[in-house]
Formats: C-alpha cells, sequence, structure tokens
C-alpha cells in the first residue's frame, strides 16, 4: 500500500525508523529489533541508506523483510551522491522486483573519494525524484529542513528549492529532528505560503545519551533549547536517567503535536525497539482520541 494513502486518512498515524547494519554480522540483531518494532504496529518502518551509501545493499532485503514477511509496510530510503545513475536505476528495479511501493528520495552525503557533481551522478534530489518518477508507480517521500538546510545559507532559497523537489512528483516530506516545536510550526506556515500543499511528518528524534545528541548537533546543526540543554547537563552522566529524560522530552514534544492538530508522526528510534515501545505506551490513549 502506498504510504500517501494513509497519511490522508482523518487519523494518526505514528511510523518508526531503522537503519541497516554496517556489516553482514550485525544483520540478525538489526533483524530482531525490527520484528519488535513491527509489534508496535507503527503505520510503516522507514529503512534508511546509511552514510555515503556504506550500508545501503541490505536497505533492500530489510524493507522486503518487513513488508513481505512482518506484514508492515515498509519506506526504503535511497540516496543517489553515493551511486552512479546506473546503479541508482538498479537498485530501484530491484525495489520494484520486490514488492516496494515507497521510496524516501535523498541526495545524501557526498563521499569522500567522489568527484561531485560529475555527469555520471545525479546532483539534487529533485533529479532522483523524477527518475523514481519515471520508472514505476512508486509513493515517493522527500526530505524537509525546519530549521533550514546547512548547505543554504538564506531559508528562502531553502524553501524554493523545496517547491523545486515536491513539484518533480514527491507525494509527502519528513522533516529533520528538531526539538522545539514552535519551530516546525513556523516551517509549516512558511512552506504553506510558498504553495506546499503536501503531507508533512514531522521527525521526532529520542535523545537518550549525551554522545547521541552530539553526533545530532554535528549531522545536522540542530538547536537545542535550553529546556533540553538543562535536562543534557543534569542527567547526561546517568545513562539510566538519560534515557528516562529523553523518552518524556520527545513524549512531550509527540503530545504537543498531536494536541495541535498534527496527525502523522515519525520517530527516529535508532533501532531501539524499547525506547520507541515506551513512547507509544506513553501516548496509547492520546492516539485513540
Amino acid at each position: 500500500m502506498k504510504i500517501i494513502d494513509r497519511l490522508k486518512e482523518d487519523k494518526i498515524h505514528i511510523s518508526l525508523e531503522i537503519f541497516p547494519p554496517k556489516t553482514d554480522a550485525g544483520y540478525e540483531k538489526v533483524k530482531t529489533a525490527v520484528e519488535e518494532m513491527a509489534e508496535l504496529k507503527p503505520e510503516f518502518i522507514s529503512v534508511t541508506y546509511g552514510a555515503g551509501g556504506g550500508t545501503s545493499k541490505n536497505t533492500a532485503k530489510i524493507a522486503s523483510y518487513i513488508k513481505n514477511e512482518l506484514q508492515v509496510e515498509s519506506l526504503a530510503h535511497l540516496t543517489c551522491a553515493s551511486s552512479t545513475k546506473e546503479e541508482v536505476r538498479h537498485v530501484i528495479q530491484n525495489l520494484k522486483d520486490l514488492g516496494i511501493e515507497n521510496i524516501l528520495a535523498l541526495r545524501g552525503d557526498i563521499p569522500k573519494d567522489v568527484v561531485f557533481p560529475s555527469e555520471d551522478r545525479f546532483h539534487f534530489a529533485y533529479e532522483l525524484v523524477e527518475e523514481i518518477r519515471r520508472s514505476g508507480d512508486f509513493c515517493i517521500g522527500a526530505a524537509c529542513y525546519p530549521e533550514g538546510h546547512v548547505e543554504n545559507e538564506h531559508k528562502v532559497d531553502d524553501i524554493k528549492y523545496l517547491k523545486q523537489k515536491v513539484d518533480s512528483g514527491v507525494d509527502f516530506l519528513t522533516t529533520q529532528m528538531f526539538f522545539d516545536n514552535d519551530i516546525h510550526y513556523n516551517f509549516l506556515y512558511r512552506i504553506r505560503e510558498a504553495g506546499i500543499t503536501v503531507p508533512v511528518l514531522p521527525g521526532i528524534m529520542p535523545i537518550t545519551s549525551a554522545k547521541q545528541m552530539k553526533r545530532s548537533c554535528e549531522l545536522s546543526g540542530t538547536v537545542f533549547p535550553r529546556r533540553f540543554q538543562a535536562i543534557l547537563d543534569m542527567f547526561g552522566d546517568n545513562p539510566d536517567a538519560m534515557m528516562q529524560a529523553g523518552i518524556a522530552y520527545a513524549t512531550d514534544q509527540i503530545i504537543d503535536l498531536l494536541a495541535n492538530g498534527v496527525k502523522n508522526i515519525h520517530i527516529y528510534s535508532m533501532n531501539n525497539p524499547k525506547v520507541a515501545s515506551a513512547i507509544l505506551h506513553n501516548i496509547s490513549e492520546i492516539i485513540k482520541c
């Protein structure tokens, strides 16, 4: 089933995310995590492509297992900067052969040992979106950045490029993580004013360790509110306390989003079913409303 059909329903949808193992030896551990997440009955589970495409070989395999064996809809990430056009087309065909109907189209990180841009690679995510649209009847998702993409100096340019990407054939958007909901609400207002009307899933990242917070900041340039920084300062050296506080903070964000009419929420569950389960338990009655 195409994810966009579910997102258009007048009900709350919660989705989760998992990333493939860095080595084949880690596959069974990720498979177990996926099985536990599937038991939580998310609307779908997205499978990332890996930094620089490094773990991409297992993306299709895991996405197929989620959809065809666990009977949960899956969303396969696909990046283009790390692969040639021919390699990208091969991946798209493989996903089609496996019955995967949903793809999240991303430019992805540029590998250090690759000449970019080059003629044999797609340069932008919108070009990948166009290729996927030409290649079959897929539901296509894409990324958006409430605080602006780190490579764009001006937010007006960021929204201009986002509009170009959406107009190329994107069905829905998922945001990069954010920790201040007002940033998300402001972003929604600005993109709607620009004529971007597709569904937007806010991406919520439960920060459950100081190391994870540092890594998230380095990758995305995300701003951490003073309220969250105080949590880290107080509990960052106590793993159990930080785990509990991070789950509580993410839960609070989700409750605020739901109370303000947001229906579709994506949780960056970081291969941790226990964190996802705790959050869903915290909102179990709320999502029935």
